[in-house]
């Protein structure tokens, strides 16, 4: 019985009970030289002291000796002649653990879009592979935690898996994501691509690597749903308001239904007129007042620069006072005419002052004389030389 137990200190490798754990923790502390330990192809082996981890060895037959294995030499014991080393020793399987159900709350969460908080909850199952095993030791024993089971593991993983996802809803949410589109089966799946992209780096701190997640829920409770679909149908009742409003084809529709009502009801004494309005919705009613004022304001109102740009009418000297004077036949301020009167040809058309030749008859402009030879002034009825009529 002794020479059994003798042979069995001198081989070491997962026990056959312990072949679905993810992490084994050889029982034996006290290790001999040029013992032979065993890894699977799908595991390591993690060597740790005082809480650190010294080193780690890959799948296949080990013989462990400092002359091989260098950081062994650290834990060998002088007391024992050097034929002893002391350390813990687990076995971390390497391969993806599939269908691990998980689930529980994740807090209040703020909507995005309605800033309502609501308290969620989620569950489904996961996938996980170890990465790093000196991590993830490191990250277990290291800090305090005995995870001598698979159970004790996965409820450790479970429970910080529950915190990060809930901080990377969280961030979600300050990315854009609305509650709604969260809880949306449409969006299953890009929700959990995102959620996976959230997490990996603080899964990765323990040296896992979840690969993807299976029949995952989020989910509130009825109430805030209730709540939560109310908010938002009035919002997007909101904003399809704003946009008819904003659309040019619609108002003028609007605007002519409005004004055919209004017009039915002032031809029956008023009645009416309102429920044009009032038919319309309040925030219509108040776009098209607003549009109506502003059509009015520019009709009655027009704009300084258009203002600006309008002709100035150019002010004349009157000949006879002096004084500025618009433009007329006769000067605003002393009644005067504003231009002298126009000679007459012979043959009676008017000639213009700088005129040489008449543009009627074609004979020379000169001025006109009478039969006494004496130069008639243009508009006197009476020579001045011989007092006869000049008609």
């Amino acid at each position: 019985m002794g020479f059994f137990s003798e042979a069995k200190r001198n081989f070491i490798a997962r026990s056959e009970e312990a072949r679905a754990d993810i992490i084994y923790r050889y029982p034996e502390k006290n290790i001999r030289l040029l013992t032979q330990l065993t890894c699977q192809p799908d595991e390591s082996a993690v060597f740790v002291k005082n809480g650190q981890v010294v080193g780690v060895l890959g799948p296949g037959q080990h013989s462990l000796s400092s002359n091989n294995i260098p950081f062994l030499s650290s834990l060998l014991e002088k007391v024992t002649g050097g034929d002893l080393f002391i350390a813990e020793i687990y076995f971390v399987s390497m391969r993806e653990i599939t269908g691990v159900r998980f689930g529980g709350p994740l807090g209040a969460i703020t909507d995005s879009v309605t800033q309502m908080m609501c308290e969620a909850k989620v569950f489904g199952d996961f996938s996980v592979v170890v990465t790093d095993p000196a991590k993830l030791i490191f990250g277990s024993v290291g800090s305090g935690r005995q995870l001598q089971t698979n159970n004790a593991f996965l409820d450790w993983f479970k429970s910080i898996l529950l915190k990060f996802m809930s901080d990377a809803v969280g961030e979600l949410g300050m990315q854009g994501w609305s509650l709604n589109k969260m809880l949306s089966p449409h969006f299953k799946l890009e929700l959990q691509k995102a959620l996976l992209e959230q997490i990996k780096e603080e899964v990765d701190r323990y040296g896992l690597s979840i690969v993807q997640f299976g029949n995952f829920v989020l989910s509130i409770g009825d109430e805030d749903k209730a709540e939560l679909n109310k908010r938002n149908m009035a919002i997007a009742d909101d904003e399809r308001r704003m946009k008819m409003a904003q659309n040019p084809a619609y108002m003028a529709v609007a605007q002519a239904e409005m004004m055919r009502g209004a017009g039915q009801g002032m031809s029956k004494g008023g009645e009416g007129a309102g429920g044009a309005l009032a038919g319309m919705g309040m925030g219509m009613g108040m776009g098209l007042a607003n549009m109506f004022q502003q059509q009015q304001q520019g009709v009655m109102q027009p704009s300084a620069a258009s203002t600006q740009s309008l002709p100035q009418p150019q002010m004349l000297v009157c000949p006879s006072c002096g004084q500025g004077t618009a433009p007329g036949k006769f000067c605003n301020q002393c009644g005067q005419p504003l231009a002298p009167p126009m000679a007459k040809c012979a043959c009676g058309a008017d000639l213009a002052p700088s005129a040489k030749f008449c543009n009627q008859c074609g004979k020379p402009a000169g001025p006109k004389k009478c039969e006494c030879g004496e130069a008639l002034a243009a508009g006197v009825k009476f020579c001045a030389g011989c007092g006869k009529p000049t008609g």
